[in-house]
This record gives structure tokens, C-alpha cells and sequence, in this order.
């Protein structure tokens, strides 16, 4: 049965992939598996019937046969256990890859949301000159580590695995700050996940959605 996922009509980021269903098109595109978008205005993401989907009115959500889903990164792992493509197949190598979605999603994406908001969302504050230096360095606190833990590599631990896919999402979310080009494996790195094919599948299917060639 093919997977349906939710995406919002319109991307608030304009189609640039930064939007969560981003994460799950791309972990689908990876393993080959087909799949349909359900999409949901913005208004409809409060209704009963999404509610039902999400119960924090958000996107994305993924039904696969009578399985629903929510969280992105709850999905992409379900889909990286289903299907081969994105988990080492030596338990080892495949725990360390799931630990490395953690480290993303709990890790490095909580201080690169609060930057986000810190940017768009605070900077008429009075107090956003004093803050936005201090937020920026709690990114940095991040970055250093994983930097040095990449180092030359391609990827975090080998082959590209799950955990590639949500770190590279999650950082992709710095580029318009410049914070990423201060780390220039980190920016080498990012580049690669969006130069595979399976990315660039899932970005130009979301960017279509906007209306942008």
C-alpha cells in the first residue's frame, strides 16, 4: 500500500525544503518507496479531521496502511526500519546511526530553532541586539563538536545513514544565518546531502507544491 504523507499547501519557508515533510519525502526517496502527499492549508491544520492525524495540529504526519504517524522524526525512523537504504544492517553500526537521529533532533536542532526565532520572530524586540550574540554562540556550542567529531568524513559514521538525512535537514535550517560557513566541513558536508539524487527528487516535488520552478 503506498504511504500518504501531509505537507502544507503552501510552505511558510516558499518551497526551500525547510518545512518537516521535507525530512520524510526525502528518507522516502532514499529507500524507493512511492508515495502520495495529502495537503493541508494552514487553518485546516486545527480541524477535527488533521487532529486526528497530528494531535498538535502540525505537519508531518505519514499513513502507511492502517499505521498513522506524526513527528518527523518518529517517521523517518519507522521508514528506515521497514525499508533497506538508510540503517547499517551490523546492529552496532545501526544503533549508532539511530543515536545520531536523537543527537539531531534533540541535540543540535532545539539551540538552530531558537536562532530561527531569535532572527524572524524577536528582532524588533529591545532586547534582541543584547540576545541574538548569545543565541548564536549556543549554536556554535554545537557546531564545534560535531565538526570536530566529522571531521574529514563524508558522513557521521560511515555509509550515509538516517542520521545524515536529519542532521543535514537540521542544519540546512543555518544556512541563511551564515553560522554553517564558519565551519567549512560542516557546509561541505550539508552540500553533499543535498547533491544526492534522492534530495534532489524530494526538493524539487516540495518546491513544486509553491508554485517555483
Amino acid at each position: 500500500m503506498t504511504v500518504t504523507i501531509t505537507a502544507f499547501d503552501r510552505s511558510p519557508d516558499g518551497g526551500k525544503g525547510l518545512a518537516r515533510d521535507m525530512r520524510v519525502r526525502w528518507a522516502l526517496e532514499e529507500v524507493g518507496q512511492a508515495y502520495e502527499v495529502r495537503l493541508v492549508s494552514t487553518p485546516a491544520l486545527k480541524e477535527a479531521a488533521h487532529l486526528a492525524r497530528h494531535p498538535f495540529g502540525q505537519i508531518p504526519t505519514c499513513a502507511d496502511g492502517d499505521l498513522a504517524l506524526f513527528e518527523s522524526g518518529a517517521i523517518v525512523l519507522h521508514l528506515a526500519e521497514r525499508h533497506a537504504g538508510l540503517l547499517p544492517g551490523e546492529p552496532r553500526a545501526r544503533a549508532r546511526a539511530i543515536c545520531w537521529l536523537f543527537a539531531a533532533l534533540n541535540t543540535v536542532e532545539p539551540p538552530v530553532l531558537e536562532l530561527s526565532a531569535a532572527r524572524l520572530l524577536e528582532r524588533d524586540r529591545p532586547w534582541s541586539a543584547e540576545r541574538l550574540p548569545l543565541v548564536e554562540e549556543r549554536v556554535r556550542g554545537r557546531l564545534r563538536p560535531l565538526s570536530a567529531r566529522l571531521g574529514g568524513a563524508d558522513w557521521l559514521d560511515g555509509a550515509f545513514s538516517v542520521g545524515d538525512l536529519m542532521m543535514v535537514s537540521v542544519l540546512l535550517r543555518l544556512r541563511a544565518s551564515g553560522l554553517l560557513d564558519e565551519f567549512r566541513n560542516l557546509a561541505a558536508y550539508v552540500a553533499r546531502g543535498e547533491a544526492r539524487p534522492a534530495y534532489q527528487r524530494a526538493f524539487a516535488a516540495q518546491r513544486a507544491v509553491n508554485g517555483r520552478s
